[in-house]
């Protein structure tokens, strides 16, 4: 308690926390002025999704250069936050103009983190199966997660987040390892295609938010990019859906969002998930198979 009251001039810590769980701490606050209070290299990771200036009911739509440069302040702030072992992961979709036009925000951002000194060392694609039906043009099944990372020394812990393997009995046949397993006992590498589906209506997770962020999305970024006890921050907060896989998996979580109902949205589901009654969809949990008994589900 008293380190993170040394990082951060706040009350940080919500008081009803498990002590099975990490410590959080939200606000309802403009980001740029919530992060400019906080301590320089205070964060192993920033994981976050920004609206994407289309006009949902919680931003404007604006010039997609004035969207760009008001990104660029915000990624600065989280450039100073980050360890020097950090990473960061911005999570974006497409804007999609007055016209119709698609614009990928992912290549619109890259020269900001870029010239802020980042890496990219992924570019993930979350595909998902269900969304808004386009009638000129092909219906959008997927959105972007870049990954950024300071510096060449950073963290990242792959065992965790390790995925059952196709072929987990396979053996080598010929040569000095003849017999022994060919694949890593505790499964592959999950690659840079997640499949993972998206909060809507029949979602376990939904809320009121109409763009809200999967939990298990954020688990794996959690579990391979932070240890357990390291800070996790997101600017743009939501319903909470990060500093909820943060604390879930034992790592600290500190957030804001400018909209009030959200907020207090992300304050409950907290609170839910400190006294076990918050629901979320396991990371185990395969996708949903109609042609199967039960949809394949366990």
């Amino acid at each position: 308690m008293a380190q993170a009251e040394i990082l951060f001039p706040h009350e940080v810590f919500d008081t009803r926390i498990a002590v099975a769980y990490g410590n959080y701490h939200v606000e309802c606050a403009d980001n740029l002025a919530f992060m400019r209070t906080l301590k320089s290299a205070a964060f192993q990771l920033i994981v976050t999704s920004p609206p994407y200036n289309i006009g949902k009911e919680y931003e404007k739509r604006r010039r997609l250069e004035d969207y760009a440069q008001e990104q660029g302040r915000v990624i600065s702030e989280c450039v100073r936050l980050l360890t020097p072992t950090g990473s960061l992961c911005w999570q974006v979709g497409n804007h999609i103009s007055t016209s119709g036009e698609v614009v990928p925000l992912d290549l619109v951002l890259y020269p900001i983190f870029k010239e802020l000194g980042l890496t990219l060392r992924n570019r993930i694609i979350w595909h998902f199966e269900h969304g808004l039906h386009c009638s000129k043009r092909f219906s959008g099944r997927y959105e972007t997660i870049l990954w950024f990372t300071k510096s060449d020394e950073y963290l990242f812990n792959l065992d965790p987040i390790r995925v059952p393997a196709k072929y987990p009995g396979k053996k080598y046949f010929k040569g000095p390892r003849a017999g022994e397993f060919s694949c890593n006992p505790l499964g592959k590498n999950p690659g840079d295609v997640w499949v993972i589906p998206n909060v809507k209506a029949n979602h376990v997770e939904k809320t009121d938010h109409p763009c809200q962020f999967p939990v298990e999305l954020v688990e794996r970024l959690v579990l391979s990019m932070a240890n357990p006890g390291d800070w996790v921050l997101d600017p743009y907060m939501g319903v909470g859906s990060a500093i909820i896989a943060a604390i879930k998996n034992s790592r600290d979580g500190y957030g804001c969002d400018i909209e009030p109902k959200y907020v207090q949205i992300a304050e409950g589901r907290l609170v839910d998930l400190c006294e076990g009654r918050l629901r979320t969809r396991p990371m185990d949990r395969p996708i949903y198979d109609p042609s199967l008994k039960n949809g394949g589900q366990r």
